[in-house]
């Protein structure tokens, strides 16, 4: 890690579009200071410029606009800067590389922020019920998908959560196999919505999704639920059972 006191400063000039095995110069150079642990570099666009050829290059012609100027700067030690420099002198094929004393006045640094240490979760377990409805994604309510209507639905009575499953292949009781395809992309695909509460909150719930559900089937079934909460969450209890 660089420290106060004495160093070296390395500054390299080259050109934006110089490449170097089919990437930007400039990132190879920034990647090898990197590796090879310097404390930090810095690469500086130049509004315009010219060179040992004499020829303008700035943003106000696009042709000359990729050919800008670069400045890559970096600081460290003058052990480190003679160890990075031959391969530095290898890599700068068009550019210059400039290295001159300087003077480290402070290094302050943030210490970096640790993260928070993972709380410890509660485990909770408990009985509930699984009600999953299947209908078809073509299926409206009151000039809204069926499923969307449903799932506010079941918002409104204040179900603990819904899910729903689009099918990408499947088949009912009249026998008609639903699928999508290049004439019919979606029109009646297979939809499930899966929900778990306790008995009473289902009964209810089971209720109102039959008086919306005109051609479609409702599963009802027993389930054990272990939910893993943060210490944070862990106000949040499973459904009675």
């Amino acid at each position: 890690m660089l420290s106060k006191g004495i160093a070296k400063k390395v500054t390299i000039y080259l050109n934006e579009d110089t490449q170097r095995h089919l990437t930007p110069l400039y990132e190879s150079i920034l990647s090898f200071l990197m590796h090879k642990g310097v404390s930090g570099a810095t690469v500086t666009r130049a509004m315009a410029g010219f060179g040992a050829h004499q020829l303008m290059h700035t943003p106000k012609i696009e042709a000359l606009s990729e050919h800008l100027p670069l400045k890559v700067e970096f600081i460290e030690t003058a052990e480190k800067v003679d160890e990075l420099l031959p391969t530095l002198y290898d890599m700068v094929i068009d550019g210059v590389i400039e290295v001159q004393d300087t003077n480290v006045i402070k290094v302050a640094m943030k210490e970096k922020r640790q993260p928070e240490p993972r709380q410890p979760h509660e485990r909770q377990a408990g009985k509930a019920k699984l009600m999953r409805i299947f209908m078809g994604a073509a299926d409206r309510w009151k000039g809204e998908p069926l499923y969307d209507a449903i799932v506010k639905r079941l918002r409104m009575l204040d179900i603990a959560g819904a899910t729903v499953y689009r099918g990408i292949l499947g088949y009912g009781a009249k026998g008609h196999t639903h699928q999508q395809n290049f004439l019919h992309t979606r029109r009646d695909l297979p939809i499930m919505i899966a929900v778990i509460e306790t008995e009473a909150k289902l009964n209810q719930a089971a209720g109102v999704v039959e008086e919306m559900l005109q051609d479609g089937l409702i599963v009802v079934s027993d389930v054990d639920v272990v939910r893993l909460v943060r210490s944070e969450g862990a106000n949040a209890k499973l459904p009675a059972s």
